[in-house]
């Protein structure tokens, strides 16, 4: 039986089956009786303790096993944990009399959660899947529970899950769990991004795990995002051999990774890195880019209780340029909206916040704010080449108001007397299906495109991506979202500039060649897809991929192109 999911890691393993279930919370409902509150507060910081200590112990883990970067997540943890408003918060409903203090630990992670798992963007998104691990952590503590792991796992596994949280994970050993399935999370949460740093195969989103009976034999086919129950066994020794070739192919593109990306015929592409945090910039650099395509700024905003002020964000962009010395670092301001409840920013609840006020749309109706990153920019461009992206352009209109008031910024800093680079490269994000129509008109106005696929894909095709029921209609490899991608392309190419990639597109292998042939100029992706992808621009030729591009274009379908691309993989040795 094959049951479909969604790719979290690429890759190929088969093993046995072993189902992780954890022990239910079940939350006590009973009165804080007078008196009684501060021994009712005492248990929360006992459970603190213990979940800092062993955030800790993970911490120091993950950096010895996997390095900075996923070690980096815990640091994280440990301060989302100790911030005051989570504390606070908890303190104050159990003073109140309100409940008692693990239904009010409950109420106030749900709450903090909330804030990221109703945001649009599923890297943002994932980070409430952070919160909720640390509110497990802290309720099972403080219950007596046992804590969440997985050292206790052994033998040849596949491991089959609900969900796994990062520190579920990190206590994997590669050595015993081959492959990954869950039923909840996609390529963006921690733990698909931490099975790729381990380099275990792993599907994700299947929805529920019912299928599943601990000890049978499963394959997990992590590129295509399959799992495969009850192999017959010359299918089970089949995969076993493609399993053990995969991982041949693994270590032949970690020797590639700081090879130039040039195609066969000398044509050369930029391969850039997608980042949250100023930090990821080292891993992108580790996995080859040569430039970050796309830093999001929104944690800047999402931290903390009020606005992040002008040289805080100048540290932050500043530590990010020097870290890149000297390559290209493309800066998109704030890209927050109706989705993102923010504590330090009162946005209004709206019936359809991603078609409402967000994005550029905010920054242009609140310069205050507007400027104060503006102004953090331009300084921080004069430690290396940083270029400023808007995101959500639809018109002419709201470039030139954004560009009026960048240079107001840069007016102002020159009578502060302070360095900024006077080129700096402004360019948009094309996301909105206007912009892309409209885009030899904005070509004018701007240095660069980026184009935002995720988001142009879901305008484009009316599809929420995030809607299990139509998830199937979310097609990037569409031919009018490939049009529209062309058009968008060409328009830049009129005028000598370039357009790059920064949505999961990019980082696609079976949109690579097609991109390529319709003249993509930059990919930006996730770092850990930059090998695979600097390794099929280096095996194709420019030519062959523009005739590749000429036929997708020719097809009538999504269904037609994907199977053409997943066939040109095939017949490359590259899937």
């Amino acid at each position: 039986m094959r049951i479909k999911g969604i790719s979290g890691s690429r890759g190929i393993a088969v093993g046995n089956v072993y189902k992780y279930i954890q022990e239910e919370i079940v939350i006590p409902d009973y009165i804080v009786p007078e008196g009684g509150v501060d021994q009712e507060i005492a248990k929360f910081a006992g459970a603190m303790a213990a979940t800092l200590k062993q955030l800790d112990n993970i911490r120091k883990k993950t950096l010895d096993e996997m390095g900075p970067e996923e070690a980096a997540i815990f640091e994280a943890h440990m301060q989302i944990a100790q911030d005051p408003s989570l504390s606070d918060g908890i303190k104050a409903l159990v003073e109140s009399g309100a409940m008692n203090v693990v239904a009010a630990t409950e109420q106030t992670i749900n709450t903090f959660a909330d804030i990221f798992l109703g945001m649009e963007d599923p890297y943002m998104r994932e980070r409430g899947a952070d919160i909720k691990d640390i509110g497990d952590r802290l309720l099972r503590n403080m219950l007596g529970m046992n804590p969440r792991g997985l050292s206790h796992v052994t033998g040849d596994v596949i491991l089959v899950a609900h969900d796994l949280a990062p520190s579920d994970t990190a206590s994997l050993d590669k050595s015993i769990v081959k492959g990954i399935v869950t039923a909840a999370g996609g390529p963006t949460s921690h733990a698909a991004i931490m099975a790729r740093t381990l380099e275990i195969p792993a599907v994700m989103g299947l929805g529920d795990i019912e299928a599943f009976t601990n000890s049978e034999r499963a394959v997990v086919l992590g590129t295509d995002g399959d799992v495969i129950l009850e192999p017959t066994d010359e299918e089970f020794a089949s995969y076993t051999q493609k399993a053990a070739d995969f991982q041949k192919e693994l270590q032949l593109l970690k020797e590639s990774a700081n090879l130039p990306a040039v195609t066969t015929d000398g044509h050369h592409v930029e391969l850039f890195g997608n980042i949250g945090k100023a930090k990821d910039s080292k891993n992108a650099l580790t996995m080859g880019a040569a430039g970050i395509g796309l830093y999001r700024t929104e944690f800047l905003y999402m931290e903390n209780d009020t606005l992040p002020t002008e040289d805080v964000q100048f540290g932050e962009y500043k530590k990010v340029a020097e870290q890149m010395k000297g390559q290209p670092v493309i800066i998109r301001t704030m890209d927050i909206g109706g989705d993102k409840e923010l504590k330090c920013l009162d946005l209004p609840h709206e019936m359809n916040p991603f078609l409402g006020y967000r994005a550029i749309r905010i920054s242009l109706n609140r310069p205050d704010i507007f400027k104060v990153q503006l102004r953090a920019l331009l300084r921080a461009s004069a430690f290396g080449d940083i270029h400023i992206m808007y995101p959500m352009i639809a018109s002419v209109e709201e470039v030139k108001k954004a560009n009026a008031i960048l240079d107001e910024c840069k007016q102002e800093l020159r009578n502060e007397s302070k360095d900024f680079n006077e080129n700096i490269k402004v360019g948009i994000m094309i996301e909105v299906p206007a912009a892309a129509v409209i885009s030899p008109i904005l070509v004018k106005y701007v240095d660069f495109f980026s184009i935002g696929t995720n988001d142009l894909c879901q305008y484009t095709l009316a599809v929420d991506r995030m809607n299990e029921n139509i998830g199937y209609l979310y097609q990037p490899l569409h031919p009018a979202v490939l049009r529209l991608i062309k058009t968008v392309i060409d328009a830049s190419h009129a005028q000598g500039k370039f357009t790059g990639m920064c949505g999961e597109m990019g980082g696609d292998p079976m949109a690579t060649m097609i991109l390529l042939g319709l003249g993509l100029d930059e990919f930006s992706m996730t770092a850990s897809s930059i090998p695979l992808i600097k390794n099929i621009v280096r095996s194709v030729s420019k030519a062959e991929c523009e005739g590749i591009a000429a036929k997708a274009l020719e097809m009538d379908t999504a269904e037609e192109i994907t199977a053409y691309a997943k066939s040109l993989l095939a017949e490359k040795g590259l899937n």
